[in-house]
């Protein structure tokens, strides 16, 4: 309740005064994100692929491990066919009739087919699993070469977030501190101004005659609104905040 009547006692120079400061601050936090890049985005990306390509390769594992139980199954399959074929010529020699040696001669013509199937089969089980081996050692090799890559983009924003976390921390808990200060009205507008402005610019001076956003010329009796701080005026063309040159360099 003290903050909110603290806050309803400012005036327009000092509510002007606390937006122009937290703009400062977050250029300055801007200024750092720009330091750093894309490599954030670069590093997320990377992981990500790291992990997409993981998949593929265990994928490819579980595939080549489901072909060589098939493999082995085709073997005992062939095994057993082999073992009633010669049961059946077997037989043949015992037959007592035309008729028991025929159906013996198909019944061994049968198994010589689930014979070939069965070498069919673990020729086409043989040759795909040659292709997942390859296409997995493909993708190790990638990872191996995204890893690589990514442990140099770790290393540079690491580098980055060392050089500069001291004055980042500052620079928030001064955010924080500032942001305590101003109406939660005023503070949102800041922010949503702040988001929508490609260059991070919510506050900004009169530059030229003209808005320091946007740069459309301002009116001289707006000039002078601006200048008399009795009101927040906003940019009519961009929404930006306007602050006279003196306010925003402590002049006044």
């Amino acid at each position: 309740m003290a903050e909110n009547n603290k806050m309803n006692e400012m005036t327009i120079e000092d509510k002007l005064k606390a937006l122009n400061a937290l703009q400062k601050i977050s250029s300055e936090l801007d200024k750092i994100k720009t330091l750093r890049g894309e490599l954030p985005l670069e590093v997320q990306d990377l992981e990500d692929e790291i992990v997409g390509l993981q998949t593929r390769v265990n994928n490819y594992s579980e595939e080549i491990k489901q072909m060589e139980e098939s493999i082995s199954a085709m073997k005992l399959k062939k095994e057993e066919a082999l073992a009633l074929v010669n049961k059946y010529k077997e037989q043949q020699e015992n037959v007592r009739n035309n008729r028991e040696y025929d159906n013996l001669s198909k019944e061994i013509e049968f198994q010589e087919l689930e014979i070939e199937l069965a070498d069919k089969k673990t020729k086409e089980f043989t040759f795909a699993i040659k292709n997942k081996n390859e296409e997995k050692e493909k993708a190790m090799a990638l990872i191996a070469d995204k890893k690589l890559n990514l442990d140099q983009k770790k290393a540079e924003l690491d580098e980055i977030i060392a050089e500069t976390k001291e004055q980042e921390v500052k620079l928030r808990e001064e955010a924080k501190a500032t942001e305590a200060t101003i109406e939660p009205r005023l503070l949102t507008a800041f922010k949503r101004i702040r988001k929508n402005a490609h260059n991070g610019l919510a506050v900004v001076t009169i530059e030229r005659n003209a808005c320091g956003g946007c740069f459309n010329r301002i009116p001289p009796q707006r000039q002078l609104d601006i200048r008399m701080a009795k009101k927040i005026i906003v940019c009519e063309y961009c929404g930006r905040i306007l602050i006279d040159n003196d306010l925003a360099n402590g002049e006044r």
